[in-house]
């Protein structure tokens, strides 16, 4: 006697070849019924026998497709119906969508193999693809995700495309981008007048420019990309100075791996990182010298081709290793539309390789490392976003705007937290604009009307992000103190509501519970109960508040200011500039000062004193080169750094950076010891409040922990004291994890689960115009 199931399953199963497997799977054991795209994920009408459905049931687990990723499988008993075979069904869209959406997706090697092949007819279509692999997230204008809602509706199947797709033996079977030279979209290369149409030509004229030290805007999956010869010095320079990009790395792409391997020290940790289905730019300490590409640093960021187009690129002859940098002007979003590429590009791109099918939403490249406590995302953006970075106690929709630095959103649908792409520096007005897309795009996709919506935002009454949850008609806003959302980031994760932890949030600058720039700072609590400040840094004064984040002498001048006997700075071997004495001025008037308790202007401090003293031209200049030069000297010796009556004294630690430089040391060796004098430092505050909390947890995060080094450090010295160290995976510890956080500590206090509220009061909204 047959039995009938209906099945639901959610997470990442829609646009990674689902349906065509479960249809596959249901004929390969008899069974009959439908399955179809739904709003929270994949639907199934199963009948059959009881072996051939546990079977079925059993395979499903077991054999989902690679780029699947199954959050739970809900099966109940229904009513036998009675079907004579099984089919793929229309997709339903009669409520509101909740179904995890795939990032994009690296080509697969079933059609790399037809790329390369002269009798396959896709052989070198810059747009092949399958269910496997290809554009998703940046292909898709809204949910189910089917043809006709994607930048490929335009496109009609020929005949052999049309037969594929509808072939479940096919693995193409219901693959929504796919195409051929005969019915899909084309490459074209054009130089002011001058266009050579036709995908062979063009990516053979690109590839000669390239040869040649030109720079080429190269239209990718998420955006345009500028490409250079890494190896040519003069045209990597001549790509500094068009875009404005004065000393912050470059990112490189390579041909193959093997290639990656000359160039950077990959662990096999790393090459995993580096080959996975993400295929971020992996950050990886130097082999070869390429000084034009990343000046001042001992690592390099590299990727493997992720695209078609990519590897067409390098089979025509492109050099092996390519600058592949987000095409735009320093600070500014990565360019995505064609229009907009050929008008804002001008005189930085000497040519256009420019692709036929639209971007449906711009998504810069992802950036992650292998650490001490393991993978960290340091921008979380294609390959990853828009992913559910996990579940949490949320029924209603809630929206979290994060930071104005580094920023992304979280958008949280029935419980599951979807972390939007990386945006950008909302400082900038074209990544403001990027911004309000962002946020209008998510919401829309999911259906999201603002008076339903909960608002979480930092608690800074100035932040372009926080001045946006008045913009959203009717949403009722929740302000969520930036360090505490740092913590909760790494929590949230976990689904760690309950454990008392010691969380460290390190970082350049955040508006605190007293309206100070907080940045060095100490908690103590949970999820539930909230966290409260329990120590940090000693405060210390900074001169013109955010400009000295761009001038470490200005902010060395606040916090050098309390220290007795201090030498002539201007005199080598410190040779501070006249900044310094303007700001000490400043200092000693008190005028335009703020206090400060941030860890990100000590290491400012002490770059300055150790020898850059010029203006930063990236966020965290100052401290990675501090850092690089750290990692020059062994480690011999550690400055004092005092954990005193609740605060970490910088005084002696500042001290000792002057008296040895003055008495010639070895500028790596100063550096070598600030860095394990701050780790030391961490180590007595973290030793001292873990006893006093009763708890053996420490949580680090923030963009300070960003530095390789100074996490190494606390390696070696809380693991043997018995403590757990818990960092971020999932989610940048920079800013651009901040929403995240913020949507986790919103979700508990909505949800009731907070005893206490942790969020600075947010009455200043109401006046706000």
């Amino acid at each position: 006697m047959p039995s009938a199931y209906f099945i639901k399953i959610t997470g990442v199963v829609q646009g990674v070849g689902f349906r065509p497997f479960i249809y596959r799977l249901a004929q390969a054991n008899g069974l009959k019924g439908w399955v179809l795209n739904a709003e929270e994920g994949v639907e199934i009408h199963i009948e059959g026998d009881d072996e051939p459905v546990r079977l079925f049931l059993d395979q499903l687990k077991a054999k989902s497709p690679q780029a699947a990723v199954v959050a739970e499988i809900a099966v109940e008993s229904t009513l036998v119906s009675g079907y004579s075979d099984f089919t793929i069904r229309e997709s339903t869209g009669n409520h509101q969508p909740t179904v995890r959406i795939s990032p994009d997706l690296p080509i697969c090697a079933d059609c790399l193999k037809e790329l390369c092949d002269p009798q396959d007819p896709r052989y070198r279509y810059p747009y092949i693809n399958c269910t496997n692999c290809g554009p998703r997230y940046s292909l898709i204008r809204s949910l189910p995700y089917d043809r006709s809602n994607t930048t490929m509706a335009d496109w009609r199947l020929d005949d052999r495309c049309a037969t594929e797709y509808s072939d479940p033996a096919n693995r193409r079977f219901h693959a929504q981008p796919v195409a051929c030279a005969v019915c899909g979209p084309h490459y074209r290369f054009q130089a002011g007048t001058d266009v050579k149409r036709g995908n062979e030509l063009a990516i053979q004229t690109a590839v000669s420019y390239l040869q040649t030290g030109k720079i080429v805007a190269v239209k990718g999956l998420g955006g345009y990309h500028l490409a250079c010869d890494a190896t040519n010095a003069q045209a990597v320079l001549a790509l500094r100075s068009r875009k404005y990009r004065k000393e912050k790395p470059f990112a490189l792409m390579v041909k193959n791996i093997d290639v990656a391997r000359t160039l950077v020290q990959l662990s096999p940790e790393a090459e995993t990182l580096l080959t996975s289905v993400a295929r971020p730019i992996v950050l990886a300490p130097s082999k070869r010298q390429l000084p034009a590409v990343a000046p001042d640093n001992d690592e390099l960021g590299v990727m493997l081709p992720y695209t078609p187009l990519h590897s067409l690129l390098f089979s025509e002859g492109s050099p092996a290793i390519l600058v592949m940098t987000s095409a735009n002007r320093s600070s500014e979003p990565i360019v995505y539309k064609d229009e907009d590429a050929l008008l804002q590009l001008e005189g930085i791109a000497d040519g256009f390789l420019i692709g036929e099918r639209p971007i449906a939403r711009r998504v810069d490249d992802s950036v992650a490392r292998v650490g001490p406590f393991g993978p960290a995302i340091l921008r979380r953006s294609r390959g990853y976003a828009p992913s559910a970075v996990a579940t949490l106690p949320s029924k209603r929709p809630l929206l979290a705007l994060g930071a104005d630095l580094k920023n992304a959103i979280t958008l949280v649908v029935e419980g599951q937290a979807f972390v939007s792409q990386h945006i950008g520096d909302l400082h900038h007005y074209a990544s403001l604009c990027a911004f309000r897309e962002t946020v209008r795009d998510l919401l829309s996709m999911y259906q999201i009307d603002s008076h339903d919506l909960i608002v979480a935002h930092d608690s800074h009454p100035q932040y372009l992000s926080s001045l946006h949850a008045t913009e959203l008609a009717g949403a009722e806003s929740f302000a969520v103190q930036h360090h505490r959302a740092h913590i909760a980031s790494v929590l949230a994760e976990r689904g760690i509501w309950d454990l008392r932890v010691v969380g460290v949030s390190f970082d350049g600058t955040g508006y605190g519970d007293d309206g100070a720039i907080w940045g060095g700072e100490f908690f103590a609590g949970s999820m539930r109960e909230g966290f409260e400040r329990v120590s940090h840094l000693r405060a210390a004064v900074l001169p013109g508040g955010d400009t000295a984040a761009s001038h470490p002498v200005q902010a060395a001048a606040g916090f050098l200011y309390p220290l007795d006997d201090l030498p002539d700075l201007t005199e080598p071997p410190f040779s501070f500039p006249t900044r310094y004495l303007d700001a000490s001025q400043i200092v000693a008037a008190n005028l335009r000062c703020f206090t400060t308790t941030s860890m990100g202007r000590l290491f400012d401090t002490a770059a300055a004193l150790i020898g850059f003293t010029r203006e930063v031209t990236f966020e965290g200049q100052a401290a990675m080169w501090l850092e690089c030069l750290a990692k020059q000297a062994s480690l011999n010796d550690a400055y004092p750094f005092p954990y005193l009556d609740g605060e970490l004294d910088f005084r002696p630690l500042l001290n000792a950076v002057i008296h040895d430089r003055l008495r010639g040391r070895a500028e790596s060796e100063i550096a070598r010891a600030f860095q394990r004098g701050i780790a030391n430092g961490v180590y007595s505050s973290v030793i001292t409040l873990s006893a006093a909390q009763r708890t053996d947890t420490v949580v680090l995060s923030g963009g300070v922990f960003q530095n390789e080094l100074l996490l190494s450090d606390l390696k070696d010295l809380l693991e043997p004291a018995g403590l757990q160290v818990w960092t971020n995976h999932l989610v940048p510890p920079n800013d651009g994890g901040i929403s995240f956080g913020q949507a986790a500590l919103a979700a508990l206090a909505n949800s009731g689960l907070r005893t206490t509220a942790t969020a600075p009061d947010s009455s200043w909204m109401a006046h706000v115009t």
